[in-house]
């Protein structure tokens, strides 16, 4: 019968055959399990997911998982935006030694911006040793569906398999391309898996924290999760490895009416350059207006201003010659900008809307993000005070028993969250 359906209807019969034994049958078949399993990692990170939400929005699967393991608060890096906590995760280096000093930058005689491609492609700005080119220089393989500093060549070496980013690419296809590599031969497979997910970062700053889009990102971002665990399940290797989720950062309500007008305290025109990022800027000054700049910033309301050898020293944010003269920090809740910038920004259809915004000091309660591991090497139950995120390089290389770069981070805190 079936071959008398196929030579009436021809070729596409014969695809709808294909097909439909392919949806119907073969999800039948279980998974094969991983018997070879090496020490592995998986890394995932939850871009703008404060420390707090996990009380206030209650994602099952992170709680679940937060109870089992080890969580903790984590203490990002100053300045609290996207790229330079990322790498300081990476690396276990402050921004001020690995270079990555904020989203927006100064050197080479360019400004490197996230969505400058090229100049994010280009190993020149990424400094420091990442975990995953200390990985594979010492014989482990690594993967990374997306993460700040994956996509450039550092040291002449990128992960064996690697993204270029792309936030089109689905989520469920980022979930079965980390569980691919788990399923791929013990020669080829990744011990260093990395994940990235722009949300609840994304909807935070279109809503603010307090809204019910975050919720929904939030239960999104869950529901991935628990996709990526069933998925370890299917090859029988949950709790064996050993997953970490962090983010790089918080989020803090933004009153689109908050703005700190730096064209009020001195004349824009004495700087050659201003790298403008909301809650923080760089002030470039012209030859010989540094220190008349600086005095007019002195008594800026909602801000603070300071000569760069003047940063508090908490920051870990001097050093670095990609730092500008001049770098001001809006208080929380506030953003800095021109009158000009402003009068634009008044201009868009939503400009009254609250909105989510973050980059301020790091200390501040709503920059806390999250750490959560769970696996073979992490206690169990465990809750554990706040931590830089500078910590986590050690953590991973002690997991994969790897020598780790000189870095910024406290050996004591591998003891707290290992067995």
């Amino acid at each position: 019968m079936v071959c008398r359906f196929l030579r009436f209807f021809g070729k596409s019969a014969f695809l709808f055959a294909a097909f439909f034994y392919l949806l119907v049958f073969l999800p039948v078949f279980p998974q094969k399990p991983i018997k070879d399993l090496e020490p592995t990692v998986i890394l995932v990170s939850l871009d703008g997911f404060r420390a707090d939400y996990l009380e206030k929005y209650k994602p099952p699967t992170l709680l679940e998982l937060a109870q089992k393991g080890v969580r903790a608060d984590l203490i990002p890096v100053f300045p609290t935006k996207t790229f330079p906590n990322h790498y300081s995760i990476a690396t276990g280096l402050y921004p001020e030694r690995h270079g990555i000093v904020e989203n927006n930058m100064y050197d080479f005689g360019t400004v490197f911006t996230i969505a400058n491609r090229e100049e994010v492609q280009n190993g020149r700005w990424w400094l420091g040793e990442p975990i995953w080119v200390t990985a594979e220089k010492q014989g482990r393989r690594t993967a990374a569906f997306f993460f700040p500093g994956t996509e450039a060549e550092i040291k002449g070496i990128r992960p064996k398999f690697w993204k270029e980013y792309d936030a089109r690419i689905p989520y469920e296809e980022r979930v079965k391309t980390i569980l691919g590599w788990l399923d791929l031969p013990r020669t080829e497979r990744p011990q260093l898996l990395i994940l990235y997910f722009d949300e609840p970062d994304t909807s935070g700053h279109e809503c603010g924290p307090e809204s019910e889009c975050v919720a929904n990102a939030i239960k999104r971002v869950d529901e991935q999760i628990k996709a990526l665990i069933e998925g370890l399940k299917a090859r029988n290797v949950f709790g064996k490895v050993n997953l970490i989720i962090v983010s790089d950062h918080g989020m803090a309500t933004l009153k689109p009416e908050n703005a700190v007008f730096l064209d009020e305290y001195f004349e824009l025109g004495l700087a050659e350059r201003i790298l403008w990022a909301n809650e923080i800027v760089q002030i470039f000054p012209r030859e010989g207006q540094k220190d008349f700049i600086a005095e007019k910033l002195k008594n800026i309301k909602n801000a603070e201003c300071w000569k760069k050898e003047d940063i508090p020293e908490r920051f870990h944010y001097r050093a670095s010659p990609r730092i500008a003269p001049i770098v001001c920090s809006a208080q929380e809740g506030w953003y800095l900008t021109s009158r000009l910038r402003y009068e634009e920004r008044k201009k868009r259809p939503d400009f009254g809307k609250i909105r989510g915004a973050h980059g301020y000091d790091n200390q501040l309660e709503s920059m806390r993000a999250i750490f959560i591991a769970y696996g073979r090497a992490f206690k169990e139950g465990k809750v554990v005070e706040a931590f830089p995120n500078v910590d986590i390089y050690n953590i991973i290389a002690e997991i994969l028993k790897i020598s780790p770069a000189e870095n910024d981070g406290n050996p004591e805190t591998v003891k707290k969250v290992l067995r």
